[in-house]
């Protein structure tokens, strides 16, 4: 074969080709739902087995994550604390942004309190506040 023979068969290769059968059909057919089997009672048994299963993974996933907080008002509290706004406009964005970071992370914490990781990022994010408001007290 050379390389005219080669060319060839490429262009051939961008034609378009046609299915030798109509392939619709038999994807209808798949598709299709089969017929059930009347007495049956199989998709109750599947309905009941697959919440097992569901619930069997919802409790696996809580105690994964450990104990829940005995008192879920503190994500409420904490978010309902007004945050802290500069007296300099050009800090504001930065204290808005550094106290969403914080309630973030304490919403974390309470998902993960033995995070040491958390717990860094939360304390870092403390010391950025009281930067920010020192350039603030600097500024003003």
């Amino acid at each position: 074969m050379n390389e005219f023979e080669w060319r060839r068969q490429l262009r051939e290769l961008r034609a378009p080709v046609a299915p030798r059968h109509d392939l619709w059909t038999r994807i209808d057919a798949a598709l299709e739902p089969a017929e059930p089997v009347h007495g049956s009672s199989r998709p109750g048994w599947l309905l009941a087995a697959s919440f097992a299963g569901l619930s069997l993974l919802a409790v696996s996933l809580s105690l994964r994550q450990g104990a829940l907080p005995d008192h879920p008002q503190t994500s409420v509290t904490a978010s309902a604390q007004a945050p802290w706004k500069p007296d300099d406009p050009r800090l504001a964005g930065a204290a808005i942004e550094l106290d969403a970071a914080r309630l973030e992370l304490r919403q974390a914490l309470e998902q993960a309190p033995h995070s040491p990781a958390l717990q860094r990022l939360l304390s870092r994010t403390r010391q950025q506040q009281s930067r920010l408001r020192q350039l603030d007290q600097q500024a003003g």
